[in-house]
């Protein structure tokens, strides 16, 4: 590495003024990189200059700065490129980028990836000076409220910026596995299927319902519902006594094209499937949710109407849908012995099922009581803690 390109500037040791923080800057012209050091050196900073973002990244790995400060347009990538890369590394540190030519896209971009300060070349000294001192009171504010969660067991306050929730999500969906739970008949106690249920080892998304809104917020839904569905279906493939497979669909994986793909490994096995559809969605944000449908049923697929009971449309999803298999929400099932009031819906909903050929799975199902009036209710299948916990494929039931 040149030395001229990568140095550290001080304040004047004979001046006795304390160092107020290290400051990395990053700037592919070397000239300007160096002013910039010095106004923020005779502000009382220490800096390291570099004139690439593969520099500075390979420094952030190595050492600890209060601030880094990045021109934004440079050959090798981009100022807000490595904001984003700078996010997956330290969450923490401030991120200031300076442009001569300032844009709105740009600026919206660096925002979004959460940068501390975007500034306009020419910069003034005391406004740099301004924006790096606050940069590096809310660093270290930042560093100990982090240190007072550990030391507390909080959990981490307010919303991750967009790079911070990306290097999350991609740290899920790496370490994602699937847990199996049991359905079983409730006429012989036997198996019938197992539904397949997302889990992560993400400590900062810690549990479904977060994978799935990070899913959400960051566009990528698809990626999320394709390796759920490829992996679900890897087991359940190589073993047909496991059983029907019910995997559970976002609406908006109706839209994605690999769900019906000849080379989708859960296509292999659709005869096996029930794609379970909550009904907490809106399904006209599916697009032509029957056409679609349509599609999935020619290739061997069944569908399933999840948390019936508690969504929005009641039941006017059954008229869309025209499903094979309804499952009855648990807020429905819980405590169902002793609730004359529950035990009335769920044998009417049971009853109207049937009329229509529908199979009607009870989830939830938590207690001995629970299970003998659902079955006296007429519920085809159970699922739920009292029969097996969910668990990597394949959990033994108790009945």
């Amino acid at each position: 590495m040149n030395p001229t390109l990568t140095r550290q500037d001080t304040p004047d040791p004979r001046s006795n003024r304390q160092v107020l923080g290290v400051v990395l800057v990053v700037d592919d012209d070397v000239a300007l990189g160096r002013i910039v050091a010095r106004m923020l050196g005779q502000h009382g900073y220490a800096t390291k200059v570099v004139t690439t973002a593969t520099e500075a990244l390979e420094l952030i790995e190595r050492e600890r700065f209060d601030v880094l400060l990045s021109d934004i347009h440079m050959p090798e990538m981009t100022g807000v490129q490595l904001l984003r890369r700078v996010r997956a590394r330290n969450a923490l540190v401030p991120v200031i980028l300076m442009t001569g030519d300032p844009k709105v896209d740009t600026a919206a971009e660096a925002i979004e990836y959460g940068v501390f300060r975007y500034l306009t070349k020419p910069v003034a000294q005391a406004d740099l000076g301004h924006a790096v001192d606050k940069a590096v009171r809310l660093h270290r504010m930042a560093r100990l409220t982090q240190e007072a969660r550990e030391m507390t067991g909080g959990e981490a306050a307010g919303a991750p910026d967009r790079a911070e929730l990306e290097a999350s999500f991609d740290r899920a969906l790496a370490s994602l596995w699937i847990a199996y739970q049991p359905i079983v008949d409730a006429r012989t106690g036997k198996t019938y299927g197992h539904e397949a249920l997302l889990r992560s080892t993400e400590a900062s998304l810690p549990h479904p319902g977060a994978v799935l809104d990070a899913a959400a917020r960051l566009g990528r839904l698809d990626d999320l519902g394709r390796s759920v569905r490829d992996r679900a279906s890897e087991p359940v493939a190589a073993d047909p006594e496991a059983g029907t497979l019910f995997v559970n669909l976002h609406v908006r994986d109706l839209l994605d094209p690999m769900l019906t793909s000849p080379q989708s490994p859960l296509t292999a096995i659709a005869s096996r499937v029930v794609l379970e559809i909550t009904e907490r969605a809106k399904l006209d944000e599916g697009g032509d949710v029957r056409a679609r449908i349509a599609e999935l049923r020619a290739l061997g697929f069944r569908i399933a109407i999840d948390d019936l009971g508690a969504g929005y449309s009641g039941l006017s999803s059954l008229a869309q849908l025209e499903p094979e298999v309804v499952k009855l929400d648990m807020s429905l099932v819980r405590g169902i012995d002793s609730s004359a009031t529950r035990q009335r819906v769920v044998r009417s909903m049971t009853a109207l099922s049937h009329e229509m050929g529908m199979l009607v799975v009870a989830e939830g199902v938590e207690t001995p009581a629970e299970r003998d009036t659902l079955i006296g209710l007429g519920c085809d299948l159970l699922q739920g803690y009292l029969l097996a916990k969910p668990a990597r494929a394949f959990p033994a039931v108790s009945w």
